[in-house]
């Protein structure tokens, strides 16, 4: 359970703020304007300048915190390079920003660059289309089907711009950052492509949101990609970097408290998962759409911005144990896809 892990340090900095969490490495945190309310950013010293991962929604706020940071922790030395570890606003929304004010170029993985690009340029309006659609055949009504368009919205602000060129990251590329090597180990499952970064030397990584201490990463079904399976790509994720991973590694995640304990995170990660394809599986006694399906797995009250990840998580349980041939799927004369468990 989460209490095994370790936490080295019991408070996050403040805003404005950076603690030096490992060497070379300096803490900030950024707010988020959702009920998962910041994202943790890191300073890597990089020879005569800074190296940037992941850079905050766009917001005035945070664009004041960086002026601060700039102003008080760098030292007089400028940002030489902005890595982002995936395409998700909080994570790069500022990067267009960021890459203007120092000339710095934007290293991430071609995957995430071209997601963000999309979600950004001119098939945004073919995506809210797509997503409606994906919402109806999930279940959801016609005005509930809108989530998804306040969604995307969200997006645009959170991310105004995307640099129009980037340094591609791929798995195990090594990636020298101050004189130590990062190697580059790419997850899946919740991003497309989302690059985590390991320095053996210093025994840390940074993680982006594959490895959380305290909650879940959202595992969703985009709209996008109607029939993915992106659970199945997420645990196979989790299996590489329990592989590749010492023991006592010092996980730097987006969201809570740097930790150690990885393997033991891993494991508990993966039984969760386990643990609600066992709900969904039970629930398919008889058949259930993926709306349906929301009260089994999420037995809190949900907003309509959590609304959309959960369908996109309840959608990612049922195309796995359709994959791992324990569901059939039929499509009513409603147009919803329902699942029904497999007879022994």
């Amino acid at each position: 359970m989460a209490e095994m892990l370790h936490f080295p340090v019991a408070t996050a900095p403040g805003p404005g703020e950076v603690y030096p969490i490992a060497p070379g490495i300096l803490w900030l945190r950024m707010p988020l304007p959702f009920a998962l309310n910041h994202i943790n950013l890191w300073l890597l010293e990089d020879g005569p300048g800074w190296t940037i991962v992941d850079c905050g929604f766009a917001g005035a706020q945070t664009i004041t915190l960086w002026a601060q940071i700039f102003a008080e922790h760098l030292g007089g030395r400028p940002v030489r390079r902005i890595i982002v570890t995936h395409y998700h606003p909080d994570h790069i929304g500022l990067s267009g920003w960021l890459a203007e004010r120092w000339e710095a170029p934007l290293w991430i993985t071609e995957k995430e660059w071209l997601h963000a690009r999309m979600m950004t340029g001119e098939g945004a309006a073919d995506y809210v289309g797509a997503a409606r659609l994906f919402a109806r055949r999930a279940g959801l009504d016609e005005e509930e089907s809108e989530i998804f368009a306040e969604r995307h919205s969200s997006y645009r602000r959170g991310v105004p711009s995307v640099p129009p060129a980037y340094h591609r990251l791929s798995d195990g590329m090594g990636v020298e950052i101050g004189g130590r090597e990062w190697r580059v180990i790419v997850g899946e499952g919740h991003a497309p492509e989302l690059a985590c970064l390991h320095c053996a030397e210093t025994g840390v990584l940074i993680a982006g949101d594959q490895v959380l201490p305290r909650i879940s990463p959202n595992i969703s079904v985009p709209p996008h990609e109607p029939e993915g399976d992106p659970l199945a790509r997420y645990l196979r994720s989790l299996d590489k970097l329990h592989r590749a991973l010492p023991p006592d590694t010092l996980v730097l995640p987006s969201h809570n408290l740097p930790f150690r304990g990885v393997h033991t995170r891993i494991d508990e990660l993966a039984a969760h998962h386990r643990e609600r394809c066992d709900e969904a599986l039970a629930a398919c006694a008889r058949p259930q759409s993926a709306v349906d399906l929301l009260p089994v797995l999420f037995k809190r009250r949900l907003d309509r911005h959590q609304t959309a990840f959960a369908l996109g998580e309840s959608l990612a349980h049922l195309h796995y144990l359709l994959g791992q041939g324990e569901l059939d799927r039929a499509v009513e004369t409603d147009g919803v896809d329902r699942f029904l468990r497999k007879a022994a």
